[in-house]
């Protein structure tokens, strides 16, 4: 059997824009409980902390 890792290959065309991470700046709060997040402050939009994101999840997974 051969293996086959073309799958893999990135599609020609444009790639996406960077998005920024944490490590460029200082960490955004999150909305709900004011603990830092994985994201920058320079994020738009509402950012929740990992724990926050977790549980948000949950409720809409459950929400039907």
């Amino acid at each position: 059997m051969t293996e086959d890792t073309s799958y893999c290959a990135p599609a020609d065309g444009p790639t996406p824009p960077a998005t920024p991470t944490a490590a460029d700046g200082p960490f955004a709060a999150c909305v709900l409980c004011q603990e830092p997040t994985e994201y920058p402050e320079s994020t738009k939009g509402i950012v929740l902390c990992p724990v926050c994101e977790w549980q948000e999840a949950q409720r809409t997974a459950c929400s039907g």
